[in-house]
């Protein structure tokens, strides 16, 4: 660790990884609560947080509606590979240091203030 000199207040440097881990965690599924608390003042993170807020809130839809509503089994499922599709397109876009919107939905992701 670095030496700071004595009077002055140790900052927080981030692992060059960080960013991405949790990035990548802001896409899976409820697993988005830890970049949630940890890294949302990172306006990288906070946008893949965002992103990643609305996949798990389709995802509990989809749960609620498909545990009253059987005969929409086959929708829902599609629904859920959608999601997995988004979370993975999310996954990649965070690898490779991008800030794209998700296809269909990125867009309501600004809606969402924290």
């Amino acid at each position: 660790m670095d030496e700071q000199p004595q009077g002055q207040p140790q900052v927080h440097q981030p692992k060059p990884g960080h960013k991405t881990l949790m990035g990548v965690l802001s896409y899976l599924g409820i697993l988005v609560i830890i970049p949630l608390l940890m890294a949302k003042d990172d306006p990288f993170v906070k946008f893949h947080i965002k992103q990643g807020l609305l996949l798990v809130i389709v995802e509990i839809a989809v749960w609620v509606l498909g545990s009253s509503m059987w005969q929409l089994w086959m929708l829902l499922n599609l629904v859920n590979l959608a999601t997995l599709v988004f979370s993975i397109i999310g996954i990649v876009n965070v690898v490779q240091g991008n800030q794209k919107e998700l296809p269909l939905i990125g867009g309501l992701a600004k809606n969402f203030s924290f």
